[in-house]
């Protein structure tokens, strides 16, 4: 697992489903990480990609994966690890956020 100063972490197995999403959709530029009101809990994660960081973006290196997250997300996601999980009712990714009280169900939304 690779961090960073930020605290951030991503698997190798996230990097590794990020750069298989980024080659399937012929991607140019990075993953933004972000966090948006909404959701059942209040707050929702943001996961989309973008040909290039903004200007305040911290810039993120993960084996060659590239993620952004702007300065106000990385209030609520500083010690966040992101990693996939597959199961056999779920695969997917996995948002493991200590800045999170509570959280919904759909694990996509959550309370600070």
């Amino acid at each position: 697992m690779v961090a960073t100063e930020t605290g951030i972490q991503v698997t190798p197995k996230a990097v590794e489903k990020i750069r298989q999403a980024f080659a399937r959709e012929g991607v140019q530029g990075g993953l933004r990480l972000g966090v948006l009101g909404g959701g059942c809990s209040g707050l929702s994660y943001q996961f989309k990609y973008e040909p290039k960081p903004r200007p305040a973006d911290n810039v993120l290196d993960f084996d060659g994966v590239t993620i952004y997250i702007d300065p106000k997300s990385m209030l609520f996601l500083d010690g966040m690890t992101l990693d996939w999980k597959d199961s056999l009712v779920h695969s997917g990714f996995v948002f493991e956020n200590p800045q999170a009280k509570k959280s919904c169900g759909c694990g996509t939304s959550f309370a600070a």
